[in-house]
C-alpha cells in the first residue's frame, strides 16, 4: 500500500477542497502541509505509547529524554530498551504503565507476533487487529500508527480529541458521533490528509475568509 508523499498531499489537498467547500477554505489558509511518514516500526509505536493523554508539549519533552538513553545514535531498539532498567524509563518522566507497555513492546518486536512483520503490506485493520492486543495499545495508538508511520491516506480516528475539535470548527458547530462519522466518510480516500489539517486547525488563531 503506497504511503503518502509530498505529490499526493497536495492531490487529497485539492480533492478535499473541491468536496468541503467549509474545510477547502481552512486549507487555503493554512497552506500545504508538511508532513512525512516516520521511518522505524519500533520507535513509531514506542512514541505512540509516550503521547498517550498528555499535551503535544509534554510528549515532545518526554520523548527527547526518552532517545537520549539510546545515545549515540538515539534510535530506540527493542533489545536496547529491554536492556534499560524500568527506573531509568520512569526518570524520563514516564509513569509505571507505560513503561511495563514499551517494555511488552519490545518484546513483541524481540521475539514475540511482531518480529518481522511486514506491515507495508497489510491491510490497514490487519495492522490494527495485530496491536491492539499489545498492553497499552488501543485503536487510537494503532490509528496513529498507520498514520505517522506507514503513512496511509484515509484513517480518521473517532478517538482524537483534537481532531473532534477541529472537525466542529470547520463545520462552526458542535456535531454528534454520528454526524462526525458522517463527515469524515465524506473526506475518504484523504482521510489522514484531513486529519492532518484538522490538527492544525483545532489550535489555529484566527478564521478563514469567507
Amino acid at each position: 500500500m503506497r504511503p503518502l508523499t509530498r505529490d499526493s498531499l497536495k492531490k487529497g489537498a485539492a480533492a478535499l477542497a473541491r468536496k468541503d467547500p467549509a474545510l477547502g477554505r481552512w486549507i487555503r489558509l493554512i497552506g500545504p502541509l508538511d508532513f512525512r511518514p516516520r521511518p522505524g516500526r519500533f520507535h513509531s509505536l514506542c512514541r505512540a505509547i509516550i503521547s498517550q493523554q498528555l499535551s503535544a508539549a509534554a510528549a515532545r519533552s518526554i520523548h527527547g529524554r526518552f532517545i537520549r538513553l539510546f545515545t549515540p545514535t538515539r534510535r530506540p531498539t527493542p533489545r536496547r530498551l529491554l536492556d534499560i532498567r524500568p527506573r531509568r524509563l520512569k526518570r524520563c518522566g514516564l509513569s509505571e504503565k507505560k513503561v511495563l507497555y514499551l517494555r511488552e513492546l519490545a518484546r513483541a518486536f524481540e521475539g514475540g507476533p511482531l518480529r518481522r512483520r511486514r506491515f507495508a503490506n497489510m491491510e490497514n485493520e490487519k495492522v490494527i487487529e495485530l496491536l491492539i492486543p499489545l498492553p497499552g495499545i488501543g485503536r487510537w495508538t494503532a490509528e496513529m500508527f498507520l498514520i505517522f508511520c506507514l503513512g496511509r491516506p484515509d484513517i480518521f480516528s473517532m478517538g482524537d480529541l483534537a481532531l473532534r475539535t477541529g472537525i466542529q470548527r470547520v463545520a462552526g458547530r458542535e456535531l454528534s458521533d454520528e454526524k462526525v462519522i458522517e463527515r469524515s466518510r465524506g473526506w475518504s480516500p484523504w482521510r489522514t490528509v484531513a486529519c492532518l489539517y484538522l490538527w492544525k486547525i483545532s489550535h489555529w488563531e484566527g478564521e478563514p475568509a469567507e
